[in-house]
């Protein structure tokens, strides 16, 4: 009964990582073609990221209540309870990324004039950065690698640097061109979004360090 116990425990934690790593790789996809889609002006593709949107939402509902249930039925302890409680927390954050990569598709048809935007060569490399944090950091929590999971917290620099060059960019442009406030005003707010898919791959990353450790990582600012 015990041994029988143990291996449904086992495929408990294996299936609800399996489902945060679909959510992870859904929201990748939606990253990225968000941005095609800012790119190519392509509102086809952008209304399906949108669409889309709800998968996520779903397999949240699932890993919320895959948790829980493995709280009330296997009162996990010690590290078995803090890769759960991770887990909890952080099918929340990955649902969460999804929405930036959702706010960015609907965008797309708001923006004209696109090839006098320079920023717009800027944000994939910016989302691409971002995007691989969030693989990155979901491989981490797959193999509660704290090394890999401080490495992710790291390159978030790497996306501020990007939303700072962005920013004053498309600020200039907005004072020099004033017909094109609106298009700008619509770019500042990807580039914000994007900013916020690294913050929570970050996130992501510090419950991770926590999840595998015991303790978040001792140079972050919390």
């Amino acid at each position: 009964m015990v041994e029988h116990t143990v291996k449904a425990f086992d495929e408990d934690i294996t299936r609800l990582r399996g489902l945060i790593a679909e959510m992870g790789g859904l929201a990748e996809v939606a990253i990225h073609e968000a941005l095609q889609a800012l790119v190519n002006g392509d509102e086809e593709l952008a209304a399906e990221v949108v669409k889309r949107d709800k998968k996520l939402d779903a397999l949240e509902t699932e890993v919320d209540a895959m948790a829980v249930r493995i709280l009330a039925l296997r009162a996990p302890m010690a590290d078995d309870l803090r890769e759960i409680v991770a887990a909890l927390k952080i099918g929340g954050v990955v649902e969460r990324i999804g929405d930036y990569a959702k706010n960015i598709a609907k965008r797309v048809g708001r923006i004209e004039g696109r090839a006098r935007f320079e920023p717009l060569l800027l944000l994939p490399a910016m989302g691409e950065v971002a995007s691989e944090m969030v693989h990155d950091v979901l491989t981490a929590y797959a193999a509660r690698d704290p090394v890999v999971a401080r490495e992710v917290i790291e390159r978030d620099d790497k996306v501020d640097a990007f939303y700072d060059s962005i920013f004053r960019n498309l600020v200039s442009h907005m004072v020099e061109n004033p017909s094109t406030i609106s298009s700008a005003a619509q770019l500042l707010f990807v580039a914000r979004n994007i900013e916020r898919i690294g913050d929570h791959a970050t996130n992501v990353a510090e419950m991770v360090h926590y999840s595998a450790t015991g303790s978040y990582p001792s140079d972050i600012e919390r």
